[in-house]
């Protein structure tokens, strides 16, 4: 139905993601104007930004050098196809980011989103095995726990419960591996814990169960993001690469969050010094300015569907209309810059030991029952009540914007991933508005 009172202040049309709309829509917070480290709130106050936007804004927001980046060209080159033609930025692009990126993971595949990486991940590892002969490897391998986006396919190989269930039988082929969140083992680590590595040997259970002839290829979040911010153990992801490797099944990285300077490297292929197949990105890719994803590519699976190909053959039937748009590509050439010139990943490693001092500063407080740290991201586990889980985490979530922060929160855990340029004096900033809250909290 039309509607002809339609107002810019009309909340109602609007279908909000991954929100109670309703709650939402009687007390909204609006973000209107964002520089540096701080929102603007539609009431006029400064939120310190806690979470980098959404995993992404690692280089802050209204960075100059980005802005100016984005309006020249959209002012002379707004939009171009990649399907049969090309522009130079996306070239340029891809060129910069292979040489950012480990090993030899040198070819990239541009797409908007981390979904839709994921997605085309999983296809580019179904088409490599086909490509090679090895047609039946066409089972994909999640973790519980795993979030890969909401494409069909990254609700399928992802493990998070409410993901999944409004949406009928999802693909089929997929098994997952156990997650390795283990509050008994691992409360309170810094860093990385130490018990759980054994967890990956249970990809050769699902080898004997499937055979190895029938798996395409795993995919792990190499630090578990949106479900609570859970940390690999010592080994894991280790273990997991030689298993791959053992058994012929591609390994795939989803860096989305990870990927340009979470970790205090440039990704965690770096951090981890562990070599996936393929590794999924966007977010911080151009710092969130403008939507993108890049999937990495390793030498021989681009070898084997493109290079292995007939000749004027178009070698995988897949892509989208805006892939490396060129306002998009400016950004990160942009970002790129940024990161590189100001030693942004360097200051994240840099920052790491005072942000997990922080952190573990709150050991102790009421309800707080794990604390959880790598580079510059944190997870906050606070103890659920009786029977209205989440409640205690909205209600720490909503009472830190009313303080002039923004958190995540995951249920009733509080996620932190503050963009790079984040101050000492902030991190205290948020710590202490986060100790005050916790203290009160029902």
């Amino acid at each position: 139905m039309r509607r002809q009172d339609a107002t810019p202040n009309d909340l109602e049309p609007f279908w909000m993601p991954f929100s109670a709309n309703r709650q939402f829509k009687a007390s909204p917070r609006l973000l209107v104007a964002a520089q540096g480290m701080y929102y603007t709130s539609h009431d006029n106050r400064r939120i310190l930004d806690g979470t980098a936007g959404l995993w992404c804004c690692n280089a802050g927001h209204g960075h100059p050098k980005i802005v100016e980046a984005i309006q020249t060209q959209a002012a002379q080159l707004d939009y171009a196809p990649t399907f049969q033609m090309g522009h130079p930025k996306a070239f340029e692009l891809a060129g910069r980011l292979a040489n950012t990126m480990a090993g030899d993971l040198n070819h990239v595949f541009f797409t908007n989103s981390g979904s839709e990486s994921v997605d085309t991940a999983l296809k580019i590892a179904l088409a490599y095995h086909r490509a090679r002969g090895e047609g039946t490897r066409t089972r994909l391998i999640g973790r519980e726990k795993g979030y890969h986006g909401v494409g069909f396919g990254g609700i399928s190989v992802g493990g998070l419960g409410n993901n999944r269930k409004q949406f009928g039988g999802l693909l089929t082929g997929v098994d997952h591996l156990p997650h390795f969140h283990n509050p008994e083992h691992n409360a309170f680590s810094r860093g990385l814990p130490e018990w759980g590595a054994h967890l990956a040997d249970d990809l050769e259970k699902l080898v004997a169960l499937h055979d190895a002839s029938t798996i395409a290829a795993v995919i792990v979040e190499p630090m578990v993001g949106s479900a609570g911010v859970i940390m690999p153990p010592k080994g894991y992801l280790e273990r997991l690469r030689t298993l791959c490797t053992k058994h012929g099944i591609l390994l795939i990285f989803d860096e989305v969050i990870t990927g340009f300077g979470r970790l205090g490297a440039p990704f965690a292929v770096d951090f981890f010094a562990v070599e996936p197949d393929l590794v999924t990105t966007a977010k911080g890719l151009n710092s969130g300015a403008v939507p993108m994803g890049a999937v990495f590519a390793q030498d021989k699976i681009y070898d084997a569907i493109v290079n292995a190909a007939p000749p004027g053959a178009i070698e995988l039937f897949h892509g989208y209309t805006y892939s490396a748009h060129p306002l998009a590509c400016a950004a990160a050439l942009a970002a790129l810059d940024v990161y590189q010139g100001e030693g942004l990943f360097q200051r994240a490693a840099e920052l790491a030991p005072y942000w997990e001092d922080a952190v573990h500063a709150l050991k102790g407080l009421p309800h707080v029952i794990d604390l959880r740290n790598l580079g510059l991201v944190a997870g906050i586990e606070l103890a659920a009540i009786d029977g209205n889980p989440g409640a205690r985490g909205y209600s720490a979530f909503v009472r830190a914007y009313e303080a002039g922060l923004l958190v995540r929160v995951t249920g009733d855990i509080i996620a932190l991933s503050p963009p790079l340029i984040v101050e000492k004096d902030q991190i205290d900033t948020m710590f202490a508005i986060l100790a005050d809250i916790i203290r009160t909290l029902d």
